[in-house]
């Protein structure tokens, strides 16, 4: 009985090595992969490993130079903020590009220095009243509410630095900038490539184009041409609106008792922020002058500047926003909101600044190309918009007209 079962102990591994025997037999006799078929594979691999390396470097380097990234994005928007004047000084006077560049910028340095020079001697003197003031302004609160919340001598101690810290920047503009080097450097570059920018943007042009077919150059050219339109009309429109806004501040601040050298800076800081901050520009736009209002003339002026803000805001929703808009910028305004929104979160208020434009350049891309159909509506449920039913027992939507490109 114990040859037998060491007999059957033999028997199951033959059999098994003669199973796996014949399957290597039917591997050994199938045909094998063709060569290219290993090429395939191998050189797949390969290329994967090539892209997965080269998209890697790529975005190391993206991301080392983001910096120098975003301040090209800039430039170029305000270069072509800038083209529709520099063409109007070329063909009006025949002058250079150059030189009409130049002169554009000649005025926005004048303008910068004359604001600062307007600015300076109210920040100073509003600094001056407030020091003067702030005891006099706690001991009414204190009478206001019967109690004493701020005691004067802690109110002073607790203001004078930030009150000796503003008089000592408008009296030292120059120390002031040298603390912020590298803002004022990234100032100096984004100038310097606007400059080039649009003093060479047509040979810019021209050497993108060469590298295009014929039929896409006149898409290039329609998208460039399109991208000054509505860049250059969104930037001329809020200058417009900013003169248009501060002018009215700034004679409603006379009109309340704000004196000269407050009222000036102050429609300046209103205007600009108000029309160049979307949305919500007018109203923090206001919230300095109306503090500045305040703190000088008290509670009734600063009421009716704050009117003025309130009234101004509808005229220019209602009347002088269309009237600009539909010669500058077509754009809705949930488009505008929804881009101002989303360029704010990519890139803080500069982003938001340039949203309007980079939406209603796509907005007016998408309009322009593509195919669109004629849309059929079915007003009394048998037939067309104009009352005509389908010929023919056809339906309706298989007599679609063509598609028009």
């Amino acid at each position: 009985m114990a040859d037998s079962k060491r007999a059957g102990a033999t028997d199951v591994p033959s059999g098994v090595a003669e199973a796996a025997l014949a399957r290597r037999e039917v591997r050994a006799d199938a045909p094998a992969a063709p060569a290219w078929v290993h090429r395939f594979v191998w050189q797949s691999l390969w290329k994967l490993v090539v892209v997965g390396a080269v998209a890697a470097v790529g975005v190391v380097v993206i991301l080392s130079l983001r910096h120098l990234l975003g301040i090209l994005v800039v430039s170029l928007f305000f270069a072509l903020a800038i083209i529709p004047a520099i063409e109007a000084l070329t063909s009006r006077f025949h002058i250079r590009r150059g030189a009409a560049v130049g002169i554009i910028f000649l005025a926005a340095l004048v303008a910068m220095i004359l604001l600062v020079v307007f600015l300076i001697p109210g920040i100073v003197q509003f600094a001056e009243t407030v020091g003067t003031r702030v005891g006099d302004w706690i001991s009414q609160l204190n009478a206001a509410v019967d109690a004493e919340l701020v005691a004067p001598g802690a109110a002073e101690e607790a203001v004078s630095p930030i009150l000796n810290a503003a008089s000592q920047w408008g009296d030292n503009v120059l120390g002031a900038l040298s603390s912020g080097l590298g803002l004022v450097f990234d100032v100096f570059t984004v100038l310097t490539f606007t400059f080039y920018f649009a003093a060479d943007f047509p040979r810019l042009m021209r050497a993108i184009m060469r590298r295009m077919p014929p039929e896409r150059q006149a898409v290039a050219s329609w998208v460039a041409r399109t991208s000054i339109e509505q860049t250059g009309g969104y930037f001329y429109s809020r200058v417009l609106l900013m003169l248009i806004c501060g002018t009215g501040a700034f004679f409603t601040m006379l009109i309340a008792g704000l004196p000269l050298v407050y009222a000036l800076p102050m429609a300046l800081f209103m205007g600009f922020v108000s029309e160049f901050i979307p949305f919500i520009g007018t109203y923090l736009g206001a919230i300095i002058p109306s503090l500045v209002m305040l703190a000088v003339e008290g509670w009734v002026p600063t009421l009716i500047l704050l009117g003025y803000v309130l009234i101004y805001q509808q005229i220019e929703n209602y009347v002088l926003n269309p009237r600009l808009s539909s010669k500058t910028m077509e754009l809705n305004g949930a488009v505008a909101f929804g881009g101002a929104m989303a360029g704010g979160a990519i890139a803080g208020p500069m982003g938001a600044f340039m949203a309007l434009p980079v939406a209603a350049l796509i907005t007016a891309i998408g309009k322009n190309t593509g195919r669109t159909y004629e849309v059929l509506e079915d007003t009394d449920g048998d037939g067309l918009p104009d009352g005509s039913g389908p010929t023919d027992g056809a339906p309706a939507a298989t007599r679609a007209p063509a598609p028009q490109d």
